[in-house]
């Protein structure tokens, strides 16, 4: 009697045992699974900021009766060739459009783009005129101005390839995290080459920096100066 006790004390603590691995030993899995870290993908290496060749892009719009561009366009046109001088060395297009009801006021309109643009810097060995076939159904056809820069950019936002819920489960950033912020910063950045290299610095402007030494070493207020 004493010994089947005993055997059944032994089964029962072997049972205890097995069952307290089991234990951990799920717990051990379930830690594995599981990030330790609350986001453990960086969505500036998803979504990074590369320099890309870009088409810039200005359509002018055209009405039949038009024969003068108004103010407001030639402001348009003019900010448009000082982003060009700024960011590109290559040429420019003015595209007319053709087979569209506005292409013969528009046709006499690029004279007028023209002068725009060449008053405003661009120089006119750099300006290319070309046509493009306009939908025939279209009654305003712009005049298209284009020019190809290095561009700082991001891949396109908007794209959902994961479910959000999985992602949640995961404890990770969904796929679209953090891409409208790059678009956003990428958009800021005036000269791309930043992001290559820094600019060299300025020269030293020593009168200025005498006249601040000497402030300071009478204990004057430089803030004012």
């Amino acid at each position: 009697m004493a010994s089947a006790r005993q055997s059944f004390q032994r089964l029962v603590l072997s049972g205890i045992v097995l069952g307290t691995v089991a234990v951990l030993s799920g717990c051990g899995s379930m830690k594995d699974q599981m990030s330790t870290s609350a986001i453990p993908d960086d969505y500036r290496t998803r979504h990074p900021i590369m320099l890309s060749e870009v088409e810039h892009t200005l359509d002018v719009p055209i009405a039949s009766g038009d024969r003068r561009l108004t103010v407001s366009v030639q402001d348009s046109i003019a900010g448009f060739a000082a982003d060009y001088l700024s960011a590109s060395t290559g040429t420019i297009q003015i595209m007319v459009p053709h087979g569209a009801p506005n292409s013969g006021a528009a046709s006499d309109m690029r004279k007028q783009i023209r002068q725009v643009l060449t008053a405003r810097g661009v120089p006119s060995n750099r300006i290319i005129e070309t046509s493009y076939q306009a939908d025939p159904n279209s009654n305003a056809a712009p005049v298209r101005i284009s020019y190809v820069a290095i561009t700082a950019m991001t891949n396109p936002c908007g794209e959902w390839p994961e479910d959000l819920q999985d992602n949640t489960f995961s404890n990770k950033n969904y796929h679209n995290f953090g891409c409208a912020t790059q678009s956003n910063l990428a958009a800021q950045i005036a000269n791309p080459m930043d992001l290559v290299t820094p600019r060299d610095m300025a020269p030293i402007d020593a009168t200025r920096r005498s006249t601040v030494i000497g402030l300071y070493r009478k204990g004057s207020d430089t803030s004012t100066n």
